[in-house]
């Protein structure tokens, strides 16, 4: 119970941050205290990776391919066409394809 508090105050301030300059010095304390826990340090590393495909920084395709289906569903439903084509081609499940797909026809 206490691990499902905290990743859902983790995506909370996550998603409020993601796009502003408050995000980093945010990640790194709170990649401080998630340390001892695997799947709460992962979500972190799969928010940053978000953050930098929508702000359109440099970001690693097989870091995207190997995410949980979670970030690969948000990314799927993104603008970034680079993003958008390899889901679309090579998406964990048919449910992010076909969104990546939808949404490369949609721009």
């Amino acid at each position: 119970m206490a691990r499902s508090a905290v990743l859902r105050h983790l995506d909370r301030r996550a998603a409020d941050l993601h796009l502003g300059p408050a995000y980093e010095p945010w990640a790194q304390s709170m990649g401080r205290a998630a340390t001892p826990h695997p799947f709460l340090v992962r979500r972190l590393q799969e928010w940053t990776l978000f953050r930098a495909i929508a702000l359109r920084q440099s970001w690693c395709p097989d870091a995207l391919l190997a995410s949980s289906d979670w970030l690969q569903r948000k990314a799927s439903t993104g603008s970034n066409a680079d993003v958008l084509e390899l889901l679309a081609e090579r998406g964990r499940t048919k449910r992010i394809r076909n969104t990546a797909r939808t949404g490369l026809k949609n721009q």
